[in-house]
């Protein structure tokens, strides 16, 4: 995590065409942004956050607040880095095994079992990988936490012994297991554990020096802290139990980044796979993954990791086409990208820092809606 920036910058750069006019977002929806997150701050929703609003070829972005308030109180900083918690799946998870996929390595449609065969018994035959990337498999929430247990090896074995709590394709049940698995089926297929492979295949190609699993002790100074265990913080190591458990690198959450290295992957995206000459995914593979995927008569949508249009949808605000999508984590991250609008808005928080705090749905859903205003879609009100 070498790198570092400003405290606050406004700049206008074609990171989507190199003819791309300069776009200038609206001051009276950013002045409402300020106050809206400088609110949630004063009432201790957050201890603080860094915002990203990517439109047309321009950024603004800022950081707000303190990035820790103990044991010391520390400023927050555009270079801060965050657990991102579930943003894990759509960020390296799914695109992952979607490389896989491009690269005729495996089919979406194929059987879990094919890969992990151990994956088996209880109507876990009928499971597909597409229903783990859809949250339709059936599987539990969260692996049991019941007992102590630690390592990759006992989460994977945890993860295919429990029990399915739905008929595969039947429900929709978010779970952590699904994305635990996929990650091993990276692990197998792919010949490289999850963050290897994500860091050779999609973080080095687009150029990421701050994204990873398990960040070196050397730059944990600018990690925003999350929850307080005892008399420990935890600053650089997951706060997912799961994942922390499995040593740090885990499908669902495990993840580490800044605003602008997650800015990029959206950026990748946005633009259908590519960012300049580099090309991680193919172009239908991104519209695959970010178009609704559910079964017929489901009333939620979902793509190939990215939520649609659920009750996690918040963060598209009032203002997002039906095109938008994105996805929410635990310690306060969210992503919303439009690709009509050709617009990202990134927030980062560490919410549970140095405590649990309340669910921050509204506020997400007040940044989705001004981040669009500020970007000339919709009309403000008086």
């Amino acid at each position: 995590f070498p790198r570092t920036f400003p405290s606050l910058f406004l700049f206008a750069i074609p990171l989507l065409s190199s003819a791309a006019e300069p776009f200038a977002f609206e001051p009276a929806a950013l002045a409402r942004l300020d106050a809206t997150i400088g609110k949630a701050i004063g009432s201790k929703q957050i201890p603080g956050g860094v915002l990203w609003i990517q439109r047309n070829g321009a950024v603004y972005t800022k950081a707000y607040g303190q990035r820790a308030l103990t044991p010391k109180a520390e400023k927050m900083t555009l270079d801060t880095a965050f657990d991102l918690a579930s943003l894990t799946k759509v960020a390296a998870t799914a695109p992952s095994i979607m490389i896989l996929a491009d690269r005729k390595l495996l089919k979406i449609d194929d059987p879990v079992v094919k890969y992990l065969p151990e994956f088996t018994g209880g109507g876990r035959e009928k499971v597909t990988i597409k229903h783990l990337l859809t949250h339709t498999s059936g599987c539990r929430p969260i692996l049991p936490r019941e007992f102590d247990w630690s390592g990759q090896t006992h989460g994977i074995a945890l993860g295919c012994a429990a029990s399915l709590q739905a008929t595969p394709g039947s429900r929709l049940i978010y779970s952590d297991i699904n994305y635990i698995l996929l990650g091993e089926i990276v692990r197998r297929v792919g010949g490289a554990p999850l963050d290897s492979f994500a860091a050779r295949e999609i973080f080095q190609p687009l150029g990421l020096r701050d994204t990873g699993f398990n960040p070196p002790a050397s730059g944990r100074d600018r990690i925003a802290p999350t929850e307080k265990l005892g008399d420990t913080v935890l600053r650089g190591v997951v706060h997912d139990p799961a994942a922390r458990q499995m040593g740090g690198v885990a499908g669902h959450a495990g993840l580490f980044a800044t605003a602008a290295d997650l800015g990029r992957i959206c950026e990748m995206f946005l633009n259908g796979g590519a960012v300049g000459e580099t090309r991680i995914l193919r172009a239908s593979t991104v519209r695959a993954m970010t178009r609704d995927q559910m079964p017929r008569g489901f009333d939620v949508e979902r793509g190939l990791g990215w939520d649609i249009a659920s009750p996690h949808s918040r963060p598209r605000g009032a203002r997002f086409s039906d095109q938008s999508y994105g996805h929410t984590g635990w310690t306060g991250t969210s992503i919303w990208i439009d690709p009509k609008a050709k617009m990202i808005v990134l927030f980062l928080a560490n919410r549970n820092h140095p405590f649990e705090r309340r669910s921050l749905s509204d506020l997400r859903e007040a940044i989705g809606t001004l981040a669009a205003e500020a970007g000339g879609i919709g009309k403000s009100p008086p």
